[in-house]
């Protein structure tokens, strides 16, 4: 969103138009005084995913994400009400949007299957049999 105003830059070759993110003012929740019930100072984004010119990664991850602020439709909605001004607030929700934007820009890594090495699965066996002895002699002696 730096160089170029009409559009909210995620990364070097990633930009999304701002006509796509729907920004709306809506009353903010938390106590203001007076002006509180008369101005809106938070902002609803709303975020189409399937909609929107991302590369088709990026969706596919997005809505792969167990998001609540992800719905069924895959429209992404963040609120932002925690500056007392409009434009603050707007600020920092594109803001959340492009972080969770570069959040799923990154591969998640492919987890390598381990085995268990000889000396960890001797002393496992070891603790076993010392357990299963100090179980024994609490038994007693049955005549």
């Amino acid at each position: 969103m730096h160089r170029n105003s009409n559009v909210l830059e995620i990364s070097a070759h990633v930009r999304i138009p701002l006509d796509e993110i729907e920004l709306a003012g809506v009353r903010a929740q938390s106590a203001g005084g007076q002006a509180v019930n008369k101005v809106s100072s938070a902002i609803h984004l709303r975020f189409d995913i399937g909609a929107s010119s991302l590369p088709a990664v990026y969706k596919e991850r997005l809505l792969r994400l167990s998001d609540q602020r992800i719905s069924t439709e895959g429209v992404l909605i963040i609120k932002a009400q925690q500056h007392r001004t409009q434009e603050r607030n707007r600020a920092s929700a594109l803001e959340r949007l492009r972080e969770l934007i570069r959040g799923v820009a990154v591969a998640p890594k492919k987890r390598i299957a381990t085995r268990p090495t000889a000396g960890s699965r001797q002393r496992r066996l070891d603790a076993k049999t010392r357990r299963a002895r100090t179980k024994i002699l609490r038994r007693g002696y049955e005549e």
